[in-house]
């Protein structure tokens, strides 16, 4: 395959050239990067599993008469910059070029700093509408992350829409002190308004039917006996509808307001509704496979909100557990989601006359 890297870091491999077909090229894939003692499907099962439908493709002398492309995203995760789907982001222009430039890890270092460390071009960071432009159409195939081909008994499904999401800043202040010296009266710590900020996530969660989750938090100085001076908790949360998101949000910010907190909303993504003949089409090529929504934001999310007909396919994963070594997938439910992905890539490619 032919191999183009955008301005952001993200490969596409091509089969075919879309510079000098008419009709713009149907393309799959994924991403290969994860979250921190992240399992091994979650990503890189669609980029592999692409690898196999265009070799299956291949083996069976089928030439497209479209393009055929597999992408591999950069920093879907968003595990060292903070922000997930980065490299999707950047290009369709969720993200602003200097917003993703000053995007810093947990050591200071800025993207656009790192990006030079590894001889990249920063400066060229923006909207490709020329990148876009080539998708006719997009189809992810992906680890389901959660239990419902489980309880359907099904190795493959499509999925149809993601529910709203999004990831905030919480920054709580405190006074650094003694732990040995100082009366509990006197202490102004931290740690115990960050304690109180998860608490408020999972009460507003239970209040109004979502999912929130502070997963990650930084306490300064860190010192086993010293009092919290500051305290910063990130918080993700997510839920089928964006009035129950925004909601849910809510209700955590004015918990933490007598706090003196600052919340500031680092990243968004609306409820996500896939292309209706896209998915339709895809569950008729694969006799009827279940359609079902996820809770987890996908870089086919951010492309159909640009504008991008989009869907996926899930395989089954029989732990219903993700973003954790237990997540897995059984060699023939992946064979049966490369497979389907191949009968989908053939249908919507065509082949050559």
């Amino acid at each position: 395959m032919d191999l183009i890297e955008d301005r952001m870091g993200n490969q596409w491999g091509w089969w075919g050239d879309p510079e000098v077909v008419a009709t713009a090229g149907v393309v799959t894939g994924s991403h290969l990067d994860s979250v921190p003692d992240g399992g091994a499907f979650d990503g890189p099962l669609g980029v592999v599993s692409a690898l196999l439908a265009i070799d299956q493709l291949r083996s069976d002398g089928f030439t497209p008469r479209r393009p055929i492309a597999i992408v591999n995203f950069v920093d879907e995760e968003g595990a060292r910059f903070g922000i997930s789907c980065l490299g999707s982001r950047v290009i369709t222009g969720a993200l602003s070029p200097d917003k993703a430039r000053d995007l810093r890890d947990a050591e200071g270092v800025t993207l656009a700093e790192a990006m030079r460390g590894v001889g990249r071009q920063p400066e060229h960071l923006g909207p490709d509408p020329e990148s876009l432009g080539r998708i006719g159409s997009f189809i992810e195939l992906h680890i389901e992350q959660g239990r419902a081909l489980i309880d359907l008994g099904q190795a493959v499904g499509v999925g149809n829409r993601l529910w709203a999401h999004g990831r905030w800043r919480i920054e709580i202040p405190g006074e650094a002190n003694h732990a040995g010296t100082t009366r509990l009266s006197d202490r102004r710590d931290a740690m115990i308004g960050c304690a109180r900020a998860v608490l408020a996530a999972r009460v507003a969660a239970e209040t109004h039917g979502s999912l929130a989750t502070v997963g990650k938090i930084s306490i300064q100085p860190g010192g086993v006996n010293a009092i919290a001076r500051s305290a910063t908790a990130w918080l993700d949360a997510r839920a089928s509808g964006e009035t129950a998101l925004r909601s849910t949000v809510a209700q955590i910010e004015e918990e933490v307001a007598s706090l003196d907190a600052v919340v500031t909303e680092e990243s968004w993504t609306p409820q996500t509704a896939f292309d209706d003949a896209l998915v339709n089409r895809l569950a008729n090529l694969l006799d009827g496979a279940p359609v079902m929504s996820s809770g987890a934001g996908h870089d086919a999310g951010i492309l159909a909100n640009a504008g991008v007909p989009a869907a996926m396919i899930f395989v089954r994963n029989p732990t219903g557990v993700s973003h954790s070594p237990a997540e897995w997938a059984d060699p023939e439910d992946c064979y049966a989601g490369a497979a389907a992905l191949a009968t989908v890539l053939a249908e919507f490619a065509g082949a050559a006359q």
